[in-house]
């Protein structure tokens, strides 16, 4: 076993942080019961229990099947909300190359609970700032950003929005959707998924123009267009995370 009294983990000068650092080191390693944490880390038991129960509260630690610790739902979401950044300043280069291609606006947009917002643009016509949002209750950005999720997110999602499950059913085996934009009237969007390594789609790009110019059978090119752009994307941020690696 590691007994993390024999590693040299760097202090932060706050005894409580170091002492949640020591656990949640453990936790990354191996499930672990609370006897096991008093075991790896040294800690006094009350203490491994008052800090464990804390980090349980704030979602940073979970029980499995078996009652022992792992690490918890909210470490996930930090994790995606890096990636979300690293994806965002990647995209400024497909994006421009997209719209170069299309000749129309390309953003990419992400959801955040029951908005989505926009994280990155290059206009040609619209002006979408980056950081406007709007509800993602129609549209294709929001089907795509909603059609992939969990089926208790699905559920939530769906209440109230303009679209059903069945199309959002269309979307997945589809991999793309075209129709009319909820950011400006006249205007309509082909909007496809970005994913991450880990399966998890995290944002969708979408190229967007005026209704008169972007007709539907247009749709089948532009979203070929706009899953191209997606998947580099998606290469961009893989290769960031194998630099991080090399790094460590």
């Amino acid at each position: 076993m590691v007994n993390l009294q024999e590693r040299t983990l760097q202090s932060s000068g706050v005894g409580v942080l170091d002492k949640a650092s020591q656990l949640l080191a453990v936790v990354e390693r191996n499930p672990s019961s609370l006897a096991e944490l008093v075991e790896r880390t040294g800690l006094a038991r009350p203490t491994v229990h008052r800090i464990a129960l804390a980090l349980e509260r704030l979602e940073l630690f979970t029980r499995d099947q078996y009652g022992r610790f792992v690490l918890g739902p909210r470490l996930g979401s930090l994790a995606m909300e890096a990636q979300r950044d690293r994806l965002a300043r990647a995209a400024q280069p497909v994006l421009a190359e997209l719209s170069e291609l299309t000749g129309l606006d390309a953003r990419l947009y992400k959801r955040r609970g029951s908005v989505q917002i926009c994280v990155a643009s290059v206009e040609r016509r619209g002006h979408v700032p980056i950081g406007s949002a709007w509800p993602a209750k129609a549209g294709p950005i929001a089907q795509v950003l909603l059609a992939w999720e969990e089926p208790d997110e699905l559920y939530k999602g769906l209440g109230g929005a303009r679209f059903s499950a069945t199309q959002l059913a269309l979307v997945r085996k589809q991999g793309w959707v075209y129709g009319q934009d909820t950011v400006a009237p006249d205007t309509v969007s082909v909007a496809a998924p970005v994913w991450l390594t880990s399966g998890q789609v995290v944002a969708a790009l979408a190229v967007s123009g005026p209704a008169a110019r972007v007709q539907p059978q247009q749709g089948r090119m532009l979203g070929t267009a706009a899953i191209d752009a997606a998947a580099e994307l998606s290469d961009a941020l893989r290769r960031q995370a194998g630099r991080r690696a090399l790094k460590l």
